[in-house]
């Protein structure tokens, strides 16, 4: 039942009400739904001020620097909880005892290995083929090796798919590193972690077996945390989208995936290093600071300001400690990781920069983090791609499991009024 109720006048028209709901949190909505069968739709490009749906996962308030996963701080769970934990709270709406936490990592760490058909399916690829492209072609392709759990409405057979991809989702990844390098597939270990496990299939050769740094891998599984979720952005509203014309969920995670791969999204990181290439060096911080504040000049600072934080990305505090451990624990000295230090300190005290607050977001510091593990910039999208997978199927799965209806956006049509064929 509606909270309160709307009126929208349209002149030489009757007044249509439209009623107005309040969620838990964040403003209230009007419910447009009636202006259809009045003859009138909504107009909202990029859906700044449209809700696709109601959901209880994950919510965030630009203007506070705040983002909740079922209720709890981000700071919180990077902190406190690890990937997996944070995959249970997303999945099942609750964090798990510790009971329900050690069957849910061990049945993930069950469905890590993939068919072993796959390997013959990605030798289809070139080597040098963009690791995204690679990456869709894989999962949208897993239905056909694991059909036995395709019926959407069957909870079972959602739960089963749900544990299937978070499992296998750094297997693939780690295959395709793999193939794009010619070393031969490392298989996963069951007596690992959910991150060590990514970066022993990563680095690791049959050859030679490291130890993986528990430094390292703490920074992986913050990274992987950092970007479970992060409410209805483009890719998970592609994986609804796509889910709501009953699509099984391999089908539409490698929605997701595609969705992901543009570089206003999941390819910010990479924008980030292609940014630090482009100012080269040290000495040219300040020529590139100036071009920034230039309306005229098209470069940008890539990493820096948020479309939805207004006042501060709350994943970053976390990714910036997180970087400073990776790096103090590696002691790398390398010039590009040195340049964007710099740029991040003068970027942080630059009264123009802090008045519009254009601090560094989660990109700029996951991108330092992962070039400075040794991951490639190609591979960074996929790696996003990884740690996302939870919230997508968690939002797939709230869709699937209650009443919806097949996405039908509208437009305005500004084309031809009907016209007759010419005669000859």
């Amino acid at each position: 039942m509606a909270d309160k109720k709307a009126q929208l006048i349209i002149e030489g028209a009757a007044p249509i009400d439209l009623p107005v709901y309040s969620g838990t949190m964040g403003p209230d909505v009007v419910d447009v739904r009636a202006l259809g069968s009045s003859g009138y739709f909504t107009f909202d490009p990029g859906f700044m001020a449209t809700s696709s749906c109601e959901s209880k996962i994950t919510y965030i308030d630009g203007d506070k620097g705040i983002l909740l996963h079922r209720g709890y701080p981000i700071e919180q769970l990077a902190e406190k909880s690890d990937f997996l934990e944070t995959c249970y709270l997303l999945l099942k709406g609750e964090l798990p005892d510790a009971e329900q936490k050690s069957k849910f990592v061990e049945t993930v760490q069950k469905h890590t290995m993939v068919h072993e058909q796959l390997k013959n399916f990605l030798n289809g690829f070139r080597r040098d083929a963009h690791p995204m492209a690679v990456m869709c072609g894989i999962v949208g392709a897993l239905s056909a090796f694991y059909h036995d759990s395709l019926d959407i409405n069957d909870a079972k057979h959602r739960e089963v798919s749900a544990i299937r991809l978070i499992a296998k989702m750094p297997t693939i990844a780690a295959m395709v590193y793999k193939y794009s390098k010619g070393e031969p597939v490392i298989y996963p270990r069951n007596d690992l972690s959910y991150s060590e496990n990514f970066l022993h299939m990563m680095f690791n050769t049959p050859c030679e077996e490291k130890k993986i740094s528990p430094v390292l891998a703490r920074a992986m599984d913050r990274i992987f945390v950092l970007h479970a979720d992060h409410e209805q952005n483009a890719s998970t509203s592609t994986v609804r989208l796509a889910g709501s014309s009953g699509a099984n969920p391999f089908a539409c995670i490698a929605a997701g995936i595609a969705a992901l791969w543009g570089p206003a999204h999941g390819g910010a990181n990479e924008a980030v290093l292609r940014m630090l290439d482009e100012i080269g060096d040290v000495s040219n911080i300040e020529k590139f600071i100036a071009k920034a504040k230039d309306k005229d000049d098209p470069f940008k600072l890539m990493g820096f300001g948020h479309r939805v934080y207004k006042n501060f990305d709350p994943r970053a505090k976390v990714m910036k400690q997180t970087c400073d451990e990776v790096l103090g624990e590696l002691g790398i000295n390398d010039p590009q990781l040195e340049l964007a230090m710099k740029l991040e300190e003068i970027a942080r005290n630059d009264p123009y920069f802090v008045e519009r607050n254009l601090y560094p977001n989660v990109d700029f510091y996951s991108g330092i983090i992962l070039k400075a593990i040794g991951i490639p910039t190609e591979m960074f999208t996929v790696i996003f791609a990884a740690g996302r997978t939870p919230g997508w199927i968690a939002h797939w799965n709230e869709m699937i499991s209650g009443p919806y209806k097949i996405g039908r956006p509208r437009q305005l049509y500004t084309g031809y009024p009907q016209r007759d064929y010419p005669s000859k």
